[in-house]
């Protein structure tokens, strides 16, 4: 979903839908439900994910969230979040996200897949694949300079308004979930 008003407000929504069935069947199965956050504060471009964390947090999500700007998750600390992930939890259904990059008119899109993430791929980084659904936000185009360069040169702008958007698609998911059935 790429970020304009009227076209964003029905791409929430129908993504709502779509995470609000993944809750739904996740409690069929009696499994938990794990957001994984995963980025660092020290990089605006890569801060998504721990923004969005903090934002879920602060919302009071009813779900186990790991990655927040107080306790991020990233490439040094990752496998063993994950293990420690696997102590309370019998069958987590993970659902990570990241900030990653793309080309120049992919920039400001959210991506909502199901399957793994693959964390830190932009800056070739050999980390674990994570998650059973995985959200994507592009921060920033590819180009031949380094892709650490781009992390750095990212607008927090455009990281503020793709978190917003994820924390949106997953409130509404979440408040519909949660509401009593009649």
């Amino acid at each position: 979903m790429k970020s304009k008003r009227k076209t964003e407000e029905k791409e929430i929504e129908a993504a709502a839908r779509k995470l609000r069935e993944i809750f739904q069947q996740a409690a069929q199965e009696n499994q938990e439900i794990v957001f994984l956050c995963i980025g660092s504060d020290r990089y605006v471009g890569d801060s998504l994910g721990p923004l969005v964390g903090t934002m879920l947090s602060e919302n009071e999500i009813p779900f186990r969230i790991y990655g927040t700007l107080e306790e991020p998750v990233h490439a040094f600390n990752l496998k063993g979040i994950l293990k420690e992930i696997q102590k309370p939890f019998k069958k987590p259904l993970i659902i990570s996200m990241d900030a990653c990059l793309g080309t120049q008119d992919q920039v400001g899109s959210v991506l909502f897949n199901k399957g793994p993430l693959a964390p830190g791929k932009a800056l070739e980084k050999m980390l674990p694949e994570v998650g059973d659904y995985h959200f994507k936000a592009i921060v920033n185009s590819i180009d031949p300079l380094p892709a650490s360069q781009f992390l750095n040169d990212t607008r927090l702008f455009t990281v503020m308004n793709l978190a917003k958007i994820i924390v949106s698609i997953i409130s509404i998911a979440a408040q519909k979930e949660t509401e009593p059935r009649i």
